[in-house]
């Protein structure tokens, strides 16, 4: 029977090969029912609609920066930075939990019947259900996922200018994609890690492999993250979730399945995370663990029958990948427009006008290089001294870094073009 004891287990993965699970406390969070409903979330969301190879979940993603944090601290205690066993199973702890808040097909869930929470808000949730259930050994796991925790470069390894969220993202998203531009050195980078009164530094030499990653970073948002066609599926997607919402909300018994039945039929809110009141914070943890797209896809599945003429054409369309058009451009798109196309779709639909605006929006995207509110990226010079990327790197400048790019969209039905 000590097969079923044996928790050091070695997993094949695509991207870095065979990796190690590191620690008997890592490997029993990673068998836990609400880490592995991450196998049955995408990481891209509908991005396979564009790309059909990025079918990649979650649980793929937390796995590979579980790896990457666990080689990342074992560089930084080879340069002598301490690091206590306790330290280095929290913040292993962190990166393996930080998106297990992640709802169905990323992001949607967030922009259509959930307000105000994000998948941050919902991660940290989880990680203090799972403090109580391990009797507090999360404790420091969840200072550092904060931003608490004194030793300030941890958090910089979860969520930071070169977080191992974001190596491990870009090297897997460009591998399942196609997508070479993407691809960055991640085991380079973390070999020139280092430590500098307690914040996370890159040793000089590593310079142009920070620059090749930021490149990489502003590459992949456009052709992969914010493709035009991605944008679409998402919005689409957003829609009828928001239709079926709406429908829910004005009390029409709509077919889902239990755990998004939860989310469409109450109006949930940031509070609901912080206090005991109708609902509580473990009613909410128990719901949304059920939640995977599987949920999204069968409900959709029935809504195209929909006797709602809305929510069954949105939904047929989703199903059938009968996406809008979208249009990109620098500047807004003018209101005379919109409300020209908004004419056109209540005149083909046969829809007043409060229900255009599910065929015809606008919106905008943005492409940051930089995590804003975040530091620069510092470098160690062999003199010693730090320095800002921006002041030191030949490529970059401060207003390269921090320029936000923002474009505006226009979707409309194809038969309207």
């Amino acid at each position: 029977m000590g097969y079923r004891t044996n928790k050091r287990k070695i997993i094949n993965d695509p991207v870095y090969g065979f990796i190690n699970v590191p620690g008997d406390f890592i490997f029993d969070l990673i068998e836990h029912p609400w880490f592995q409903r991450l196998r049955n979330i995408k990481q891209l969301g509908l991005t396979s609609f564009v790309y059909p190879g990025a079918n990649h979940s979650r649980f793929q993603h937390c796995l590979g920066a579980l790896h990457l944090m666990d080689m990342a601290i074992k560089t930084l205690k080879s340069k002598g930075t301490d690091i206590s066993p306790e330290e280095e199973e929290a913040a292993l702890t962190a990166i393996l939990l930080h998106d297990s808040g992640h709802g169905p097909f990323s992001h949607a869930l967030e922009n259509s019947i959930i307000t105000g929470i994000s998948h941050e808000d919902i991660s940290l949730l989880l990680m203090e259900k799972l403090n109580e259930f391990y009797k507090g050994r999360l404790s420091l796991a969840i200072d550092i996922f904060r931003g608490t925790f004194h030793r300030r470069f941890f958090h910089e390894l979860v969520a930071g200018q070169m977080d191992m969220d974001r190596l491990d993202y870009l090297r897997r998203d460009s591998f399942f994609t196609g997508v070479i531009e993407g691809s960055v050195g991640s085991d380079r980078i973390i070999r020139m890690l280092n430590v500098v009164n307690d914040s996370l530094v890159i040793d000089e030499k590593g310079i142009y492999s920070i620059e090749k990653f930021l490149i990489a970073r502003r590459l992949m948002y456009w052709q992969v993250y914010m493709h035009k066609a991605v944008i679409a599926s998402e919005s689409l997607l957003v829609n009828v979730l928001r239709r079926a919402k709406e429908l829910a909300t004005d009390g029409t018994d709509l077919y889902t399945t239990p755990a998004l039945r939860f989310f469409l039929y109450n109006r949930l809110g940031p509070d609901d995370l912080l206090r005991e009141g109708k609902f509580t914070p473990g009613l909410l943890a128990a719901n949304f663990t059920r939640l995977d797209d599987s949920d999204i896809l069968v409900s959709a599945k029935y809504w195209a029958d929909s006797s709602d003429r809305i929510l069954a054409d949105l939904a047929s369309r989703l199903m059938r990948r009968g996406l809008f058009s979208i249009e990109l451009q620098n500047e807004p798109f003018s209101k005379e427009r919109v409300n020209r196309l908004k004419t056109q779709a209540m005149e083909m639909m046969k829809i007043d006008p409060e229900l255009a605006g599910y065929y015809v929006f606008t919106g905008s995207i943005s492409n940051p290089v930089y995590t804003p509110h975040s530091p620069e990226v510092k470098i160690l010079l062999k003199t010693g001294k730090t320095a800002d990327i921006s002041d030191v790197s030949d490529m970059f400048d401060h207003r390269f870094l921090s320029e936000r790019i923002t474009k505006y969209f226009l979707c409309y039905p194809k038969e309207l073009r």
